[in-house]
């Protein structure tokens, strides 16, 4: 019988994104200890049931989390739950459902998006304003939900008196607050504040919880805050294709992230990584660190032809073809020897340039 076999060298680390990363070994213990025997299937499993009391210690009691596979399906699901045919989510022009998600929310849940530029991938009152007008007029999509991410695309954090300024606003406006919190325990972990201090104690009504980029091995969360803010989720996520039959797989990963401090370790780690990798690279001459490191992301600008070089050995992206700006993103699994070798590549390539 053939069997599988291992096809790469896991001491290899890159540093093109947090998803590169392989799931974190307490997270596989998990996966073992929910396998055999029978649970009923596509939901009303006892690991799905106790996942609820895990996101309610986090988020408060009237928290409701919704399994899914991925974070593009949490995003597209929850905005879809949080609008009618008619209405339209602002949104930054860099962010995630804007730029990274071919489309789907275009194609999959017929949502408008009314994208704001912005100089840190941030929103604010203001900004949103620019998108948000138009109420009641037939011939313009209805503005009904602010979606904004935590940590966004350029690696910048929303502070929560930033969050709740904006929550604020949308209340004036009878809009609703969403959050893609993919990132989520990094920026909460930067900020040294609790998971709720970021969403529910600021007025988010629906957050994507990201599980993927914080050592699972799949699988994010759709987490209801405000019940008002919802309507058909039940029906959304099964026909946008995000039920899964045995969801007790996903459910225990986002257990075991969450019911002890394994997300704070993953988040802090990765933080660190960025800010020791940040601090190495800026005195290499040539090298420009373009923005604030306040999560686990590091931007940069490099001579073209040195990253293309690079890439041979550590794979990034380039976040910026006419500037120049790569992105650098650490995981929960990146260590110093990794940091310090990637940088010690990078002064040795741009010494030869």
């Amino acid at each position: 019988m053939t069997q599988a076999r291992r096809r790469h060298d896991p001491a290899v680390k890159h540093f093109a994104s947090d998803n590169y990363a392989g799931a974190h070994p307490e997270i596989l213990q998990a996966l073992a200890l929910a396998n055999g025997g029978h649970q009923i299937a596509y939901g009303e499993d006892v690991y799905t049931e106790a996942l609820q009391e895990v996101f309610q210690r986090h988020f408060g009691p009237g928290a409701q989390a919704w399994p899914v596979f991925n974070g593009t399906g949490a995003n597209v699901v929850g905005l879809r739950a949080m609008t009618a045919p008619w209405e339209a989510v602002v949104c930054a022009d860099s962010a995630h459902v804007n730029t990274d998600e071919g489309g789907a929310p275009e194609q999959t849940a017929g949502l408008k998006l009314m994208s704001v530029p912005t100089p840190d991938g941030k929103l604010t009152p203001e900004l949103i304003d620019r998108q948000a007008w138009g109420f009641g007029d037939e011939h313009r999509a209805q503005p009904r939900v602010v979606t904004i991410a935590e940590s966004t695309e350029l690696g910048t954090v929303y502070t929560p008196e930033e969050i709740a300024a904006i929550s604020a606003h949308c209340r004036e406006l009878g809009m609703l607050l969403h959050l893609d919190g993919s990132r989520l325990i990094n920026a909460a972990a930067a900020l040294d504040v609790p998971l709720r201090a970021l969403t529910t104690d600021v007025g988010v009504d629906v957050l994507s919880f990201g599980g993927t980029k914080s050592g699972l091995l799949f699988g994010e969360a759709i987490v209801v805050l405000n019940p008002s803010a919802v309507r058909g989720l039940i029906y959304l996520r099964k026909s946008s294709m995000q039920l899964a039959s045995k969801m007790r797989f996903v459910s225990v990963q986002l257990e075991a992230l969450l019911a002890g401090d394994l997300w704070l370790r993953n988040a802090r780690n990765g933080n660190a990584m960025a800010a020791r990798l940040a601090a190495a690279v800026r005195d290499i001459p040539g090298v420009t660190v373009t923005r604030a490191v306040e999560a686990n992301a590091v931007f940069a600008v490099l001579p073209p032809e040195v990253a293309d070089r690079l890439r041979k050995r550590f794979r990034f992206y380039t976040w910026n073809e006419a500037t120049g700006e790569v992105r650098w993103m650490t995981a929960f699994d990146t260590t110093e020897a990794d940091v310090d070798a990637f940088a010690a590549a990078i002064a040795e390539e741009m010494a030869q340039a």
